[in-house]
């Protein structure tokens, strides 16, 4: 296969039509990737697939392309439907979509949790080309909407299938199976394969094309991956120092609960580095806000939970810090995926506390090697936590006072957001229209 990537120079030798591939190059998609050469040609002879490949291979691409050239075959509204395990995952595929898609005329309709189910309403009966979604939020739409179904579906997509299939949605993708034809079109991409894929890949592919485009947990080779054994109480002083090293770089900070993000991106506030935080217990309107921020480089350090560590493709991140170790060692594949996307480089450092060395070793095992030490002299580190530790005490005093003598909604969520706008300039709270539909 490494032969066949060779002499594929262009996504026309691939058989994308001209009007896609002229969009490629808008996007600047001028060489395919490796899962895109193995994927686009069965998937143009109309055959099922099952992918494997690494998290930032341009899978997005592997399957919008053949969709939106069989689209311009046979037009008709709900062509495609899309899952996604999470809201933003499913947004940035319908950028995708409408971007690949803006000079024929493509419509597409986001169906995710926490926006107004009329709205979204409004543009089903717009009749778009491609939905893309969330399991539940599609569920609603098809049980509630009038007018609203499936049944001519062409095209469905699983995307990120490993996550897709855990018990939060399994209900879900079984009512959705039910209701769109069997005569369909079925991709299914996975950064992993679990017991649960195989057993969906049985249950509704057609005996599909099978690409594997990467081995069955990898990182790509223009990662560079490093670590730090700390103890537990010092993290915050090498995370400073590790940021104030890579002062100009888009880096994104992973923790283990959504209190952390917002306790972190208040001590890097404090220090004068532009953090800004995400997590699930923020509101929907607000994680976007966050997203785009971080995306428009507004602030260039996003603190975050595992909500962003599946598919969000921001090209511009340079590092991935683990502040916490994740419990689940497959977790970690998809957190230091969000650098050294699309062949470009990028660095993953983890911290590692004592408490965490069992999860770290799992990882080394996951990945098949060891990683290098990052250079961090404790001797400089610790000239930090003065200033540090101020900023984290005056962090804490400011959570108890927003949290204090009221009901938490959303963690502080409504004072974390203020304090955001403020510090980034939005005085206003105007919202952000980059991804209103």
């Amino acid at each position: 296969m490494a032969e066949q990537e060779e002499e594929v120079k262009t996504f026309e030798e691939l058989g994308i039509c001209e009007q896609l591939v002229d969009a490629c190059k808008t996007r600047g998609w001028l060489k395919p990737t490796r899962i895109q050469v193995e994927a686009i040609p069965p998937a143009l002879e109309g055959k099922d697939l099952i992918g494997l490949a690494q998290t930032g291979s341009g899978k997005t691409g592997a399957f919008a392309l053949p969709i939106l050239q069989a689209l311009l075959d046979t037009p008709q509204p709900f062509f495609a439907c899309v899952l996604s395990p999470t809201r933003e995952l499913a947004i940035q595929i319908a950028e995708q979509f409408s971007n690949l898609g803006s000079d024929i005329g493509v419509r597409c309709a986001v169906l995710v949790g926490g926006v107004d189910m009329v709205q979204q309403t409004l543009i089903l009966a717009k009749q778009p080309h491609i939905v893309v979604g969330t399991p539940g939020r599609l569920v609603d739409h098809l049980s509630n909407t009038k007018g609203f179904s499936l049944r001519k579906l062409k095209y469905l997509v699983l995307d990120e299938a490993d996550r897709l299939l855990n018990e939060d949605f399994e209900k879900s993708i079984d009512e959705i199976l039910n209701v769109i034809p069997r005569e369909r079109r079925t991709y299914l991409f996975s950064a992993t394969m679990t017991k649960k894929v195989k057993k969906l890949q049985r249950a509704c592919l057609r005996n599909p094309v099978k690409i594997e485009a990467a081995t069955k947990y990898s990182t790509v080779d223009s990662l560079k991956q490093m670590y730090l054994f700390i103890p537990a109480k010092y993290k915050d002083f090498y995370l400073v120092y590790i940021l104030t090293e890579k002062l100009g770089s888009m880096s994104m900070v992973f923790t283990r609960t959504c209190e952390a993000t917002r306790l972190l991106a208040l001590i890097l506030r404090n220090l004068g580095l532009k953090a800004i935080p995400i997590s699930g217990q923020m509101s929907q309107p607000k994680r976007l806000g966050a997203l785009n921020k971080f995306k428009a480089g507004e602030c260039n350090i996003l603190i975050c939970t595992d909500v962003a560590s599946r598919g969000l493709d921001i090209p511009s991140v340079d590092t991935v810090i683990n502040y916490d170790i994740p419990s689940n060692s497959k977790d970690y594949i998809h957190r230091v995926g969000r650098t050294a996307r699309a062949g470009r480089s990028g660095i993953a450092i983890s911290l590692v506390s004592q408490y965490e060395l069992e999860w770290y070793i799992q990882i080394e095992n996951l990945i098949g090697k060891k990683l290098d030490q990052y250079p961090a002299p404790e001797e400089e580190v610790l000239l930090l936590m003065e200033r540090v530790s101020e900023a984290k005490r005056l962090s804490q005093m400011k959570i108890k006072d927003s949290d204090g003598g009221r009901k938490r909604k959303g963690y502080g969520q409504v004072e974390d957001q203020e304090e955001i706008d403020k510090y980034l300039g939005n005085r206003k709270g105007k919202k952000s229209n980059k991804f209103k539909k």
